[in-house]
């Protein structure tokens, strides 16, 4: 999961979107969840991990802010 800022992409106010409904609610007053290319690029620069991570993301009303929470279920012991 990835939390981020508000992109320039993004409506300032409530209006219809074209790719989906999440996208048409206005970027400064709501948290709006969204997908995440994160997954597909771990995947590429670790080969072993291509098609084993899914994410999403969420876009949220601040200026500057990012995080990442990573969940991860081992077979064997560590």
């Amino acid at each position: 999961t990835t939390v981020h800022s508000i992109t320039a992409t993004q409506k300032t106010v409530d209006g219809p979107s074209m790719k989906d409904w999440r996208g048409g609610r206005a970027a400064s007053f709501n948290i709006i969840p969204s997908s995440t290319g994160a997954a597909k690029a771990v995947g590429k620069v670790l080969p072993s991990l291509n098609g084993k991570l899914t994410g999403m993301s969420f876009r949220v009303p601040t200026v500057d802010v990012s995080i990442v929470d990573l969940t991860v279920r081992l077979e064997k012991e560590a």
